[in-house]
């Protein structure tokens, strides 16, 4: 059930890398501000009836970011929502104006050692089904770290506190910036 009490504020974006907390996050925050949370991921993979992994195999990383600004597209027309993008969503153009001109953006800031941490063991992460999975993180996040700040009206670092404190803290910064105007 929507809240009235937030329902003035924009739409709320998290974007970031993978393993970021990115959905975690934003299930605590939706429920905090008392909106729906969806996920791009999970809407592309329920649209589709295929799994990430299987769009990757069969279209291409191409066809998957082809899939994602679609959704993204839709999802950022909905209103009082909290959504969490995929870690590659900031790639595409489209999508970094959707989401920067369609609400708020949180960047949620994860340095490389936690990332592997929380997605060592998941077989659902395409594009760490590589030799060096630690690499491939570097190296996404030196291409993807300039367009997640880019995008970003705020940056939170997510190696301080749990999902749900992290969540407490966007709270808190949102409607304190957002509600005093």
């Amino acid at each position: 059930m929507p809240s009235k009490e937030f329902e003035t504020l924009p739409n709320i974006y998290l974007v970031g890398p993978m393993g970021a907390g990115k959905t975690t996050v934003g299930r605590h925050l939706a429920e905090l501000l008392g909106r729906e949370f969806l996920d791009s991921d999970h809407e592309i993979e329920r649209k589709t009836g295929a799994t990430i992994p299987w769009i990757f195999e069969k279209e291409g990383e191409v066809g998957f970011r082809s899939r994602e600004t679609n959704v993204i597209d839709e999802l950022t027309t909905k209103k009082q929502l909290v959504l969490a993008t995929g870690g590659g969503a900031v790639t595409q153009p489209p999508n970094r104006e959707f989401l920067k001109q369609r609400g708020i953006v949180v960047y949620l800031y994860t340095p490389v050692e936690i990332q592997l941490q929380r997605t060592y063991r998941d077989k659902n992460r395409p594009l760490l089904q590589v030799e060096n999975p630690e690499q491939k993180l570097r190296d996404l996040l030196a291409i993807r770290d300039p367009l997640y700040r880019e995008v970003a009206h705020y940056i939170i670092e997510t190696n301080q506190g749990a999902a749900r404190d992290l969540a407490q803290r966007i709270f808190n910064l949102i409607v304190s910036q957002n509600t005093s105007r």
